[in-house]
């Protein structure tokens, strides 16, 4: 006899509603604190590999487990939707945009779906307590990604799924609820070390190590000041973001785009970015382009400082007028940026 949905497990509705909702990645994990996870952190954190991300230090004791935040939670509800590219990341390109930034800010998506579904579970069970994250609290949704059996942490540190590879956007529910758990996920890396030799400005001092400020990412969006000079030739086109070490992963060969999101389909624009345009690009023009995506959120400034590295790793003389005209930016960021991509356009005799 099948069951039909009202009498199946409450867990059972709960992962088919998230499936409805557009969620590829569902587990469940206890909401205990982890010594193990907890020690990683601070060892991370001591060795300053979290660069000037200072609110992963601020909050460093309520980040380091679910009950160290809310000590009344008891199970979590991992969650992943995919964002898998149809084309290969690693092209050669005038400018790139990490694949995770070709599309509609994936924080306001995940938060609508999951707050969806805190919302069926509280019709579900009356008094159910509940807390929804999407990547805007001190939350280590990784680690309990793979707790819950979404995935595992690869050599990157993010999560690595056999089904949609390294392309994965995470939410966490932590709610009062006893749930059954999920048995955690097993580290399926192997020998393999493709992501380590990837990275363009060696930001791994050991596998399931990361040195964020040696990181792209970090420094084309968390960094404020300008881009260390020892890293600015290694980041080539990347305008915002980096995905080297996750396009090599071997797993993504069984990433299927099917899966992906609509929201997440690449605009073109972004898929394919012209330089001329972005460094063209005042803060009014900048805020109206990137609304709705994720890379509003560093401000014009920090983006142009950004292209302005790769129109000088361009090795196009037909931008440097343009390159010039910024070196009089009122961000003198901005205008330091503008100077030293002029070089590298206009070399000295």
């Amino acid at each position: 006899m099948v069951n039909s949905p009202d009498t199946l497990p409450f867990e059972a509705r709960l992962e088919a509603k998230a499936r409805e909702l557009g969620f590829v990645a569902f587990g469940i994990a206890s909401a205990e604190d982890d010594a193990v996870r907890a020690g990683r952190l601070h060892d991370w954190l001591g060795e300053g590999h979290h660069g000037t991300m200072g609110w992963m230090e601020d909050r460093a004791e309520v980040r380091q487990g679910p009950q160290s935040m809310w000590p009344e939670a008891r199970s979590v509800i991992a969650l992943g939707m995919s964002y898998a590219p149809d084309v290969d990341p690693l092209r050669p390109q005038q400018a790139k945009v990490s694949v995770y930034a070709q599309g509609r800010d994936y924080h306001d998506v995940l938060k609508k779906a999951a707050k969806a579904l805190a919302r069926w579970m509280v019709e579900e069970r009356p008094g159910t307590e509940l807390k929804v994250f999407t990547d805007t609290a001190p939350v280590m949704e990784k680690p309990l990604g793979e707790a819950a059996g979404l995935g595992w942490q690869g050599k990157h540190t993010n999560l690595v799924s056999r089904e949609h590879g390294s392309w994965l956007f995470l939410a966490a529910i932590y709610t009062t609820l006893e749930l059954s758990l999920n048995a955690s996920h097993p580290d399926r890396c192997g020998s393999c070390r493709a992501c380590q030799h990837a990275c363009p400005t060696d930001a791994f001092p050991a596998p399931y190590r990361l040195d964020a400020r040696r990181c792209i990412s970090y420094l084309t969006i968390e960094h404020k000041g300008p881009i260390p000079h020892e890293f600015r030739e290694a980041m080539g086109a990347r305008i915002y973001g980096c995905d080297d070490c996750l396009a090599v992963c071997p797993w993504n060969k069984f990433a299927d785009t099917a899966a992906r999101h609509q929201a997440f389909v690449p605009r073109e624009d972004l898929l394919a970015p012209r330089l001329a345009e972005l460094l063209a690009l005042d803060d009014t023009a900048f805020r109206a382009k990137f609304s709705g995506s994720p890379i509003k959120r560093i401000g014009r400034d920090r983006f142009v400082r950004n292209c302005l590295i790769a129109a000088g790793n361009s090795g196009d003389a037909a931008l440097a007028e343009q390159v010039d005209a910024l070196r009089a930016d009122p961000d003198p960021v901005v205008a330091e940026a503008a100077d030293w991509a002029l070089g590298r356009l206009t070399p000295s005799p």
